[in-house]
């Protein structure tokens, strides 16, 4: 394995957290249209992964609605626990 192809994989992680961004601000609109289908084609790819975090956080009630940490959380834990943890195992691997 060399060392583009652990840059590559670590750019995919990177990528998925942008995802993961991205379909949270998708979130806060009514999307319609194109954008729905993005929206939807976001949700089928992050909801898996931000569905761990979202049975284990309870959503923070303020005022009349929830605020939903579990996406934060995620992106969090993708950065400082996953990303480490690949690039330590592919650098073991070169």
């Amino acid at each position: 394995m060399t060392i583009a192809t652990v840059n590559s994989i670590l750019r995919l992680v990177d990528f998925y957290g942008i995802l993961i961004f991205a379909y949270v601000i998708l979130s806060w609109f009514r999307p319609s249209g194109v954008i729905f289908d993005i929206y939807r084609t976001l949700a089928m790819v992050c909801e898996p992964y931000i569905g761990l975090f979202r049975r284990i956080l309870p959503v923070a009630q303020v005022g009349g609605g929830g605020l939903d940490f579990s996406p934060f959380v995620a992106i969090l834990v993708l950065q400082y626990l996953i990303r480490p943890g690949v690039e330590a195992l592919l650098v073991m691997l070169v």
